[in-house]
């Protein structure tokens, strides 16, 4: 029963997002299907995916909004630029065998423009549907994803070290701020693994591969020096980050201000290998 997934598929959400989620089993007919909406929007103010299974061997995941979503989406339709890339590739992330359909818009170049916008991404031809693995598969593959993309357009980062009480401070301050708070999104690291994969691109390490369980340990690196950035830029995580393990990822912060980049990394390899 899928309500006996809902703790596990919360679990999944928060480490793959950054947000905190809340969830509701509805019935419908002899099925259940879990709701799942950011925990402080209820259910009736915000975006909205419920899982349910489709058909024998599949799963169905469909986002919408509540009645009184107004405020809300407002605040997505005028997100930046920035966000709405971001937004738009963490859903172009999901597996081409996910059928990913948008109620009336383009998959490519939807928006979030009124209370009928209306995703739906159906998962077919899985082994064992109802099995703890295949319910994780499709939080990881399909749910992460849609809802990170969500939390993207809403603004769920916050901006940290923000000094109000020295005004001459304040303008390099809050930009020092901005940007390192992009650095550490977890959108932004779900969408490079997603792109890249949990291989490091010096050494090719997979963790997840040597270390089971205890794998999850591959790092994301700035291609571009976070501290020799005097303004903030608009980046795209797919080509500005990359993983690295973690020998890697120290290795290359050895030399500063500017880290070795992977291509050096990998020229200072190759005597260790001849």
């Amino acid at each position: 029963m899928i309500a006996e997934k809902t703790e596990l598929i919360l679990r999944e959400l928060l480490e793959g997002t950054g947000a905190a989620f809340a969830a509701s089993v509805r019935h419908t007919g002899l099925r259940q299907n879990l709701r799942i909406w950011f925990a402080d929007l209820d259910a009736r103010h915000g975006p909205v995916a419920e899982l349910r299974p489709f058909g024998l061997r599949g799963h169905q995941v469909r986002l919408s909004f509540g009645n009184f979503s107004a405020e809300l989406i407002h605040q997505m339709r005028t997100a930046c630029s920035e966000d709405v890339q971001l937004a738009r590739a963490l859903v172009a992330s999901i597996a081409p065998t996910v059928a990913i359909e948008i109620f009336g818009q383009d998959a490519e170049n939807w928006c979030v423009t009124d209370g009928t916008f209306q995703l739906t991404a159906t998962v077919r031809d899985l082994e064992q549907p109802h099995s703890d693995a295949a319910w994780v598969a499709t939080c990881r593959k399909v749910i992460v994803p849609i809802m990170a993309s969500m939390a993207e357009l809403i603004g769920y980062d916050i901006v940290e070290n923000f000094d109000s009480g020295n005004p001459e401070a304040f303008e390099g301050a809050l930009l020092q701020s901005i940007v390192s708070r992009r650095e550490r999104n977890p959108r932004n690291r779900l969408l490079c693994i997603r792109v890249h994969g949990e291989k490091c691109v010096v050494c090719g390490v997979q963790p997840g591969l040597r270390y089971g369980n205890a794998g999850s340990i591959i790092e994301v690196h700035h291609l571009q020096p976070l501290a020799l950035q005097n303004t903030p830029r608009a980046y795209d995580p797919r080509t500005d980050l990359v993983p690295l393990c973690p020998s890697c990822h120290r290795a290359a912060h050895t030399r500063r201000p500017v880290p070795y980049s992977p291509a050096e990394l990998r020229e200072l390899m190759e005597p260790q290998d001849a």
